[in-house]
């Protein structure tokens, strides 16, 4: 039995896919967003799969089951993507000698709070793969999942809005989202390098012209307080995008930053549901923001 009372949540609204069979890393290589090569025993990776118009159907961690127990990989991803994700998957099986099972139900989902790593007991362990300091997850049975997790869920949260990770469905919309505009390019979602997946011409082409104009930011209330997720952030009474997940003050917005831009020159204030905010970067975003250096329209 696993560690009683880690510094770590059971992450409720995730699910667990299990892809197994001869074909299993061949199968996700062509039509997920990452390369499956870089998917080890020690490592996880991070991708999605996407519509052929370069739309996200739906963001996972993939993590590789050892021979010793079958095989094969488990995605992470979230719960109410599930039944779509493996429609999605059996659509694309064809002939391939892969078994797509559904674990949800039996198993769940556990994540630190704390930026640490799970012990080896509390599961099939892994870091998370986006951020280091998001810290390490595992996906464990549910029998006796109480003494394992000991903290609220939206502790998690807190942790990944201050450290501006983006969450899908809180902070971007499934189906209605490129891979750019939910950071897979920053968190290491997505190769430019592999072969054809489905979706690919079109990440490829935001990539080699730069034209991400929105993305989903970290900002920062001036106030301290916390709007309602998916109100309307403005600036001189014009959109500017919305406002994601939030907690103690902080929070993320999907934001056209070329209008951001635009209101900032103009000395306007951005707003989202009453509440003033500013924009923040974290080292591990790597595109201009609006008011550095070199900034333009193709942000």
């Amino acid at each position: 039995m696993p560690a009683a009372h880690l510094k770590a949540a059971h992450l409720k609204d995730r699910g667990v896919i299990r892809v197994s069979g001869e074909d299993a890393r061949d199968f996700l290589q062509n039509i997920v967003t990452n390369e499956m090569d870089l998917v080890t025993a020690d490592h996880a990776g991070y991708g999605g799969l996407l519509t052929p118009q370069g739309k996200i159907i739906s963001d996972f961690l993939v993590i590789a089951v050892p021979e010793s127990e079958g095989g094969g990989f488990l995605l992470d991803a979230p719960l109410l993507q599930v039944p779509d994700l493996m429609k999605r998957l059996k659509l694309y099986k064809l002939r391939a000698k892969v078994a797509l099972d559904d674990l949800s139900e039996a198993s769940a989902v556990i994540a630190a709070t704390d930026g640490s790593q799970l012990p080896a007991d509390a599961g099939l362990t892994y870091a998370d793969p986006r951020l280091s300091e998001l810290g390490g997850r595992a996906i464990t049975d549910r029998d006796g999942l109480n003494e394992i997790a000991s903290e609220d869920m939206d502790a998690y949260h807190a942790r990944r809005i201050a450290l501006g990770i983006p969450d899908g469905g809180r902070d971007f919309a499934y189906g209605d989202t490129f891979p750019h505009e939910a950071l897979f390019d920053q968190l290491g979602g997505v190769s430019f390098k592999k072969g054809c997946y489905i979706g690919q011409e079109v990440v490829s082409r935001m990539q080699h012209r730069g034209t991400a104009r929105t993305r989903a930011v970290p900002v920062v209330f001036t106030e301290g307080l916390n709007p309602e997720m998916g109100v309307e952030a403005s600036a001189g009474g014009k959109s500017l995008g919305h406002i994601g997940s939030s907690a103690g003050g902080r929070g993320l917005a999907m934001l056209r930053l070329d209008r951001v831009a635009d209101a900032l020159a103009e000395g306007q204030t951005l707003a989202g549901g009453g509440l003033a905010f500013t924009l923040e970067k974290p080292s591990f975003l790597h595109f201009l923001f609006p008011g550095e250096p070199g900034f333009g329209a193709a942000a």
